[in-house]
């Protein structure tokens, strides 16, 4: 077990409330669920002009290759820290998305980005009910950096459940220009796929969202680290 495994396992110990020394007939693991891909950097700015970045919503990835499940807990556990990689948007791209003074007519005006966890729990026709979140951190200071935020409080996730990531105002974590085999989904309903405006991120525990509009060829830029609940080995 590395330095880093040991720490985070030390981290949710703490969090959890439980003993740091786990009993000798049990054992954990720490896992990333959709581990970052060094090679896929999130697209802003662009080879033109453009910074491409999410806005308002909840999203997960739906699929990279063959891999359909890679946001999906295979095991029960909590999620102690999640790592996004982030664009770089000049000044000017950074204006217009979070407003304020300077910022043209046509800025949407989404605040100061940041981002956090939501683990979902997938429901029927393409629903998913929000059943833990993270708190929310501000990312401007890291743009052009891959970072890793640990939560101030572990948040539990069952086997089987989605590893979301949110951000109620924008974040530069999109990666574009992928085959067409990747592909990602948004807590947005039929008909409003197009639309940046509308508040559709899952902020609340129980809140129930479509995940309808299927965006191909991009991929939202992180990874989920969490350790699993300790299992008593078979007699």
């Amino acid at each position: 077990m590395g330095v880093m495994q040991r720490r985070l396992l030390r981290a949710a110990a703490v969090s959890c409330g439980l003993a740091l020394t786990l009993p000798a007939a049990a054992s954990a693991e720490v896992l990333e669920v959709g581990k970052l891909d060094p090679q896929v950097k999130s697209s802003c700015p662009g080879p033109v002009p453009k910074c491409f970045a999410v806005a308002r919503l909840t999203g997960y990835q739906a699929k990279v290759g063959t891999n359909r499940g890679l946001m999906a807990a295979t095991k029960d556990g909590r999620i102690v820290a999640f790592s996004v990689g982030l664009g770089k948007p000049g000044p000017k791209q950074a204006l217009f998305f979070s407003g304020g003074k300077g910022a043209p007519a046509n800025s949407p005006q989404y605040g100061e980005p940041e981002v956090q966890i939501t683990v979902l729990n997938p429901r029927t026709n393409l629903r998913s009910r929000a059943v833990a979140q993270s708190e929310a951190f501000k990312v401007a200071d890291y743009f052009g950096s891959t970072v890793q935020f640990a939560l101030a409080k572990s948040i539990p996730v069952k086997k089987g459940q989605i590893i979301a990531i949110t951000s109620k105002t924008w974040a530069p974590i999109l990666a574009v220009g992928l085959g067409s085999d990747t592909s990602w989904r948004a807590s947005r309903e039929k008909g409003t796929c197009q639309d940046s405006v509308q508040q559709v991120a899952q902020l609340k525990e129980n809140q129930l969202a479509q995940y309808y509009c299927l965006y191909r060829t991009a991929r939202l830029n992180y990874s989920a680290t969490m350790v699993t609940d300790p299992v008593k080995p078979k007699k």
